[in-house]
């Protein structure tokens, strides 16, 4: 037997509902805030992600999935959905459009990881991006637009942390400091970090290991040195989130793992299980992979993060994937009515499954009772003669009579 590959999970039929409910959600909330669908391939060049993500990244440095094609160039199954979305904003000059220029995703995207609840090696990221605006009115509209999916999907316990990281100009200054603190405390950081310290220092401040969580505790907050406009665009944010009713705390321990965020980052965090969003503002990332300079702005979320969170809350979601109406053929003499009977009902928008196997009354009852059908119809020799049939309810066993011409109105109605 062949195995699926360690960190991935088939997602079956009996589950697969939850996945729709969950994409159709984020879609419609999409809609509804104005943001339209991009969708870009699933591998990329890999010098898109070293030049955006940063070199010192642990994705780029640990967990990317890179290979050479036939034609000896490095390819990369893409880790994270905001560098392809800024790639193909410089590709097809999309900054011809009318800015800013709101844009989703629904994507799979491949880190090589240690797999975990809700983190496979293999998973999907819902997300958004504002291109175009640098003002923290469009920091706002992403952040609402996650809270607002976040909370009508019954996430419990939702609190948003923020901080800001600042521009290159005043990270500078910051940096010089926060290397003074590090260096003082060299030999209790883990050998990840040691290697930080030279290249990233800002990067230890999002250590997991321990040891660095108790060091940056008390390491010089970057919120310190953050020079005036970047003040000032913070200011304004927390101004207008509260106002906006939304529930946050300023958290200078929030950096995110990326080296492509400015200014604003951001988590929304989980009481249950942890953070299940992330984002901010990328202000020079489409600079630095060839395009003109572009503020931007997005989050990305995990789904299976994102379910794994429902089911640790409580939320269960209805699964409304089932038909309406079974017909049960009283013997094979009539299976091929009920078939031209079911493509009626489908043709007309009702969800209707029939008999194929041959399979006897009895056991087609309780076939029926597994697809989970509404309604079942039995068809026999009384039905295609009378044109009448007894349509039963599967909840409470009621039956009504009904023609069969007008079974469609029939269903439609109810």
């Amino acid at each position: 037997m062949i195995n699926i590959p360690k960190g991935t999970k088939d997602v079956l039929p009996c589950d697969s509902y939850k996945w729709q409910f969950v994409e159709e959600k984020a879609r419609e909330t999409c809609r509804i805030h104005n943001f339209h669908e991009i969708r870009t391939p699933v591998f990329e060049h890999t010098e898109l992600f070293t030049r955006s993500i940063g070199q010192d990244t642990d994705v780029v440095g640990k967990e990317m999935y890179t290979f050479l094609d036939k034609g000896e160039r490095s390819i990369t199954l893409k880790p994270e959905g905001t560098a392809p979305v800024a790639r193909s904003f410089v590709e097809n000059a999309l900054d011809a459009l009318s800015l800013p220029l709101k844009m989703f995703y629904i994507t799979p995207v491949f880190r090589y990881e240690n797999p975990q609840h809700g983190r496979l090696r293999e998973h999907h990221q819902f997300g958004v991006e504002v291109y175009g605006g640098d003002t923290p009115y469009l920091d706002l509209e992403v952040i609402k637009l996650a809270y607002n999916f976040l909370t009508d999907m019954g996430v419990k316990d939702l609190s948003l942390n923020l901080n800001n990281i600042g521009c290159p100009t005043c990270r500078k200054q910051y940096n010089t400091v926060l290397k003074e603190y590090l260096n003082s405390h060299h030999d209790c950081l883990c050998g990840t970090c040691r290697e930080r310290l030279v290249r990233n220092p800002l990067r230890i401040l999002d250590c997991k290991v321990p040891s660095c969580g108790e060091i940056v505790k008390n390491a010089p907050i970057i919120t310190d040195y953050v020079c005036e406009d970047c003040k000032n665009h913070t200011d304004k944010l927390c101004e207008l989130l509260s106002a906006a009713d939304i529930p946050f705390k300023v958290n200078p321990q929030i950096v995110r793992g990326l080296d492509y965020y400015t200014k604003t980052v951001f988590e929304f965090v989980s009481g249950s299980v942890g953070t299940v969003c992330g984002g901010g503002r990328y202000n020079n990332l489409v600079e630095s992979i060839g395009g003109k300079p572009t503020p931007c702005v997005g989050f990305g979320m995990g789904i299976e993060r994102l379910l794994y969170v429902l089911e640790s809350d409580g939320v269960e979601i209805e699964n409304d994937d089932h038909p309406t109406v079974f017909l049960i053929s009283q013997n094979q003499n009539y299976t091929e009515y009920c078939l031209s009977l079911t493509d009626l009902l489908r043709a007309n928008g009702v969800a209707c499954e029939t008999e194929y196997t041959g399979r006897s009354m009895k056991a087609q009852f309780k076939f029926a009772d597994k697809q989970n059908a509404e309604y079942v119809i039995v068809i026999g020799e009384n039905e295609v003669k009378n044109g009448e049939c007894e349509v039963k309810r599967q909840t409470d066993g009621v039956r009504l009579r009904v023609r069969i011409e007008d079974l469609v109105k029939f269903f439609k109605e109810f």
